[in-house]
């Protein structure tokens, strides 16, 4: 049984403002669940069962669910909106918890990664993903730390919104699981050796 003062401790971690809020990006809804788009999303359902996080639907703009990672308050979030709309939940998101972006991290798909490949950044332009794309214009910044999961580039002849919105291989889905499976370390790693060390070890 933990101590008095572990609880306490804890409480008011938890009461404070997080020291880090991952957004995993993805349209709402069963249609897209499966659809490459959403790999963020994919992200922030295995750190919910990682950490035993229950998501709430606290606000219209966003699910959120509030846990302990390496001893620091970190909230898990999905943006309700569709992904061009991201900006509008991660600034409710900001204002909500009162931090900056810098203390965010944002989750995505990225075609020109190769299937299963993760990239951490801690600053950038969107790439052409149009999530990213209303983030820095809501936000009006570029620096905030943003984590890319590789779904593959769109085939030659193929439409990009098509490929994007459609479905993995069962090959492609294992490489993207083993990446999600490498995200749950890098998040700790965050908070264990600092975004430098984190990049070196999982880019």
């Amino acid at each position: 049984m933990p101590s008095l003062d572990a609880i306490l401790d804890r409480r008011e971690r938890h009461t404070g403002p997080p020291s880090l809020i991952v957004v995993g990006l993805g349209n709402p809804g069963g249609k897209y669940a499966k659809t490459r788009h959403n790999a963020g999303f994919w992200c922030i359902d295995r750190l919910v069962k990682e950490h035993s996080v229950t998501m709430e639907r606290r606000n219209r703009l966003a699910l959120i669910g509030d846990c302990d990672i390496e001893g620091q308050r970190v909230v898990l979030a999905k943006p309700r909106t569709f992904v061009n709309r991201s900006g509008e939940a991660v600034s409710y998101l900001l204002a909500r918890y009162r931090v900056t972006p810098k203390e965010l991290l944002i989750v995505y798909d990225e075609i020109a990664l190769p299937t299963g490949k993760i990239r951490l950044r801690v600053r950038g332009s969107a790439g052409g993903h149009n999530g990213i794309k209303s983030i820095i214009e809501a936000l009006g910044t570029q620096d905030f730390p943003r984590l890319r999961i590789g779904v593959g580039g769109t085939p030659e002849g193929a439409n990009q919104i098509e490929h994007v919105l459609g479905a993995l291989s069962t090959e492609e889905q294992e490489a993207v699981d083993d990446a999600i499976e490498r995200t749950v370390k890098l998040v700790s790693s965050l908070f264990i050796d600092g975004i430098d060390t984190t990049m070196n070890r999982f880019n």
